[in-house]
């Protein structure tokens, strides 16, 4: 703008300002914010969106579903500080950009937060996300590319002898360490129960891991699960022929089961309490620095204690 031309805008404002003009200048900005009806006349109303939808709550803890992608990110973002900040995860120049935990996958699943409303907030205003699921229906994977799952273990045969059934598959499972307690867990297991309820929902399917990529090393549990939880043959399940790692790696009789069962990671333990079944041969996930493992949970074997725990129709923490 040249110095005239400013001059002349100055002078033009200072005039508007003046305390005769001040009706004036406010009905001038009451137009520049006035909305332009379109051509039809109807002002559509704008539908704000309501309060993010509560699945439980338990103490300062909530249990929810991710609301738009602003809240997937959070999910990805724990998931990074999970697997590759504090884990074993290998992080390609794309993941330590974003520093997100992302997929194709994300874009078609549930997300499953648990948020602390007890802690500190962050900059920006929100409640930090200590936990999360990654919940993929049936339906939904159908519609699009399959199960996450099926890139491990051909779960096909499965599903087409259960032809009946709806299937949902659990992954990305995580949560910050000093958040890693009975109560947490709780709250995670009640939102996916809820969600199970609300979707009528048969069987949970996904894969559980074993921090290592050495069997050998890992094979006092593998082998436990091989010869003590394998499923039946009307649920089981093989890992990819090109992928799949030997579980019977040790005798039955061999087997200590007490020091088994402490080599088990939590999420494991906490199936097989459940009621689930263990899917046959293993496979080792070099990006996440893994060894999978096959979880196969019908609704109708879940242990009756854990129903009435949490409630037939998930009321025990429900909002």
């Amino acid at each position: 703008m040249q110095n005239g031309e400013l001059a002349r805008s100055t002078q033009r404002l200072i005039q508007m300002l003046r305390p005769e003009n001040v009706g004036t200048a406010a009905q001038t900005a009451i137009t520049w914010f006035k909305p332009q009806l379109p051509a039809s006349g109807v002002v559509k109303p704008i539908h704000l969106p309501g309060p993010p939808r509560t699945l439980g709550r338990l103490g300062p803890l909530e249990v929810r579903l991710a609301e738009g992608k602003r809240e997937v990110k959070r999910a990805q973002k724990l998931r990074y500080r999970v697997f590759y900040k504090d884990g074993t995860a290998i992080a390609d120049a794309a993941t330590l950009l974003a520093r997100r935990d992302k997929d194709a996958f994300d874009r078609i699943c549930d997300h499953l937060l648990v948020i602390d409303h007890a802690a500190k907030p962050s900059i920006g205003g929100k409640l930090p996300v200590v936990g999360t699921y990654r919940l993929l229906r049936q339906d939904v994977a159908e519609s699009n590319d399959g199960f996450y799952t099926e890139n491990e273990f051909d779960i096909a045969g499965l599903i087409e002898r259960h032809g009946n059934l709806r299937f949902l598959e659990l992954g990305r499972s995580c949560v910050l360490p000093r958040y890693r307690n009975k109560r947490t867990v709780e709250l995670l297991w009640h939102g996916i129960w809820t969600y199970v309820r609300q979707h009528r929902l048969d069987v949970m399917i996904g894969c559980a891991s074993f921090e290592g990529t050495d069997p050998d090393r890992l094979a006092l549990p593998l082998s436990f699960l091989h010869h003590h939880a394998q499923a039946p043959e009307a649920w089981r399940a093989t890992a990819h022929p090109s992928r799949r790692v030997e579980m019977n790696r040790m005798a039955k009789e061999a087997i200590n089961p007490k020091a088994a069962l402490h080599e088990l990671p939590p999420l494991i333990k906490g199936y097989l309490r459940l009621g689930a079944y263990i899917g046959d041969g293993a496979v080792i996930d070099h990006q996440f620095g893994t060894t999978d493992v096959l979880i196969v949970m019908p609704v109708s074997a879940i242990s009756a204690r854990y129903i009435e725990h949490f409630g037939v129709d998930a009321s025990r923490h429900a909002a």
